[in-house]
């Protein structure tokens, strides 16, 4: 009987350092986070919604700046077609 109640002991314990540490461990990831996020402050970071935001702007961009260059080409060649069919007097 005596060796039941020191392996019930023994487990309470375990139980209770167990809960120490889960606790331990919770409140150094709030520290670090806490730590990360103060630096990131500081630093000149983007959030990926920003990143994402800018990132489809500039394909926008890119797609009219294409349709923009091919309407030039096509009137540069219209242009140069018109200069063509002149006839000197």
């Amino acid at each position: 009987m005596a060796a039941n109640r020191v392996l019930d002991d023994f487990a309470k314990l375990m139980t209770d350092a167990s809960e120490v540490a889960q606790g331990v461990r919770r409140e150094a990831e709030t520290a670090v986070k806490s730590q990360l996020d103060r630096l990131l402050a500081t630093m000149d970071v983007v959030s990926r919604e920003e990143f994402e935001a800018v990132k489809q702007m500039a394909a926008k961009a890119r797609d009219e700046n294409e349709k923009l260059s091919k309407r030039v080409a096509a009137l540069e060649a219209a242009i140069s077609a018109g200069a063509g069919n002149t006839t000197s007097k």
